[in-house]
């Protein structure tokens, strides 16, 4: 049997890898469909109806895995953390009753209207239930955030004694709850959303596009495959150069807020200046494969590179080793490895990016089969490089749960035993894959089948939510 502590770890690690998946599609869409909504209201044009119902279907069936799994995480703090909730309970639960109360509520409540109400009210309402469903669905990550960047940058908060149990008691709403972490969290994270969505629209437009042009493969409406790929291609220009240069501030705030975290994104372990950032690297003893502790690599670095990025640009700066901090140091290797995947997949978007917009602006976005190829097999990326960057996250803050105030092992619960805890690990490992594979199939369906006819609705594009006869073969406003 797997001891507690590292089997609920791994169980929480593993529900919200998957979990996470879900709330990125929904979160990464809401924009894209408010605005699909807006330009299918304004200007009657059926691609924009064929966009905003295409790709509501993928949001809808996201929405609804994201919250059976996301409910799960929840409920763990009670059944694996305890101690945890117990002690920071009246500081943690607030946000995650007011995500569920305020947020999702919100989301939920609009989300009917907004999938199945076109032809049932007018343009002004449901143009307000597309906000409404998007805002919900960002107001999720707010709330979310708020609880997990107070346990990176704990403030606002007293430690008190009662029955002899520290507790940890709420003083200072604002300061907590507005700390350092958040607006870094939320910016990069919302960002990488979008992005991350971007990317799968464009590989599924570039799909659909190559079978068009290049196997001469008969596919329906081919404009609104363009429509996407170019739309997906604006996105990525705003957001995947935005991504790295606001990585590059938040590493810096990571430095001088969690120190421990940064020596380990570096694998620095004594204290040193003129650190290399290394972009490539590889133990020269495979024993060493999980262990970057020893700089004995053959890799590819930048010399001062860790230096300039923790200081802003001195090359000289010192970076404070692993072995000056007391605790005991987080898995070295998982962060030092998932933080150069997230770094390297995020130089790949902003060149992806770019190669695409210089090939739209020659002409050409429609005959580069080598693009369509390579976004083709980056679509999925974008949910890999959030993965990753969780894994820096929530791994590079180990030993603790909450930074400096409380380690993982003291927030498990008292009372659960070996067995209860791997047997549940296993089982929510077969539930989640499951319910992974079960989403991959459905939204696959949904992909191949491409975008609904537009001449086959009755009311979905009527204006003012006026009833619409399927006479007019573009099923769009006839004004």
């Amino acid at each position: 049997m797997i001891e507690p502590a590292l089997a609920s770890r791994l169980q929480f690690a593993l529900t919200t890898i998957v979990h996470i998946i879900f709330p990125v599609m929904s979160m990464g869409l809401a924009p894209f469909l408010i605005y699909f909504t807006w330009k299918d209201i304004r200007t009657g044009k059926p691609v924009y109806e064929q966009l905003r119902r295409f790709w509501t279907k993928i949001f809808a069936v996201s929405f609804v895995v994201g919250t059976v799994t996301g409910i799960v995480l929840e409920f763990e703090f009670g059944t694996n953390f305890a101690a945890f909730s117990t002690a920071a309970g009246e500081l943690f639960g607030g946000p995650l009753a007011v995500e569920g109360m305020m947020a999702f509520m919100l989301e939920a409540t609009f989300l009917g209207v907004f999938v199945f109400g076109r032809e049932r009210v007018s343009d002004a309402l449901y143009m307000v239930s597309a906000v409404a469903v998007g805002l919900g669905t960002w107001l999720s990550a707010v709330w979310i955030l708020i609880a997990n960047s107070w346990m990176q940058t704990p403030r606002g908060y007293e430690l008190v004694v009662e029955d002899g149990q520290t507790l940890i008691s709420l003083v200072d709403p604002i300061a907590a709850y507005a700390n350092p972490r958040f607006p870094w969290m939320f910016v990069h994270m919302q960002n990488a959303a979008v992005l991350s969505v971007a990317l799968f629209m464009a590989g599924v437009a570039a799909y659909h596009l190559f079978r068009h042009y290049h196997w001469e493969y008969p596919v329906e409406h081919p404009e609104f495959w363009e429509t996407t790929l170019k739309i997906a291609v604006v996105v990525l220009l705003l957001t995947a150069p935005f991504q790295v240069v606001h990585g590059d501030a938040y590493a810096r705030h990571v430095a001088e807020t969690q120190p421990q975290k940064f020596a380990a994104m570096e694998a620095v372990w004594e204290t040193d200046s003129y650190v290399p950032e290394y972009i490539f690297a590889v133990p020269t003893d495979l024993d060493d494969l999980l262990n970057p502790r020893a700089k004995e690599i053959f890799g590819l670095g930048v010399p001062g590179g860790a230096s300039w990025l923790v200081s802003g640009g001195d090359p000289t700066a010192e970076i404070t080793g692993l072995n000056e901090f007391d605790t005991q140091p987080p898995p070295v290797a998982i962060v030092f490895w998932s933080f150069r995947i997230m770094v390297a997949l995020g130089f790949w978007f902003v060149l992806l990016a770019f190669w695409a917009g210089y090939r739209w602006w020659r002409g050409q976005l429609l005959e580069d089969d080598l693009l369509h190829k390579s976004l083709m097999a980056s679509s999925l990326l974008g949910i890999l490089a959030v993965e990753v960057g969780w894994i820096v996250t929530e791994v590079g803050r180990q030993p603790w749960v909450i930074q400096g105030v409380m380690k993982t092992r003291d927030g498990v619960s008292p009372g659960l035993t070996g067995f209860e805890a791997t047997l549940t690990l296993v089982g929510f490992g077969v539930v989640y894959l499951g319910l992974l594979s079960l989403y991959t199939y459905v939204v696959a369906r949904i992909v191949r089948a491409g975008p609904p006819a537009v001449d086959e609705s009755t009311a979905d594009s009527a204006p003012n939510g006026a009833s619409q006869q399927p006479s007019t073969p573009s099923g769009g406003n006839d004004d």
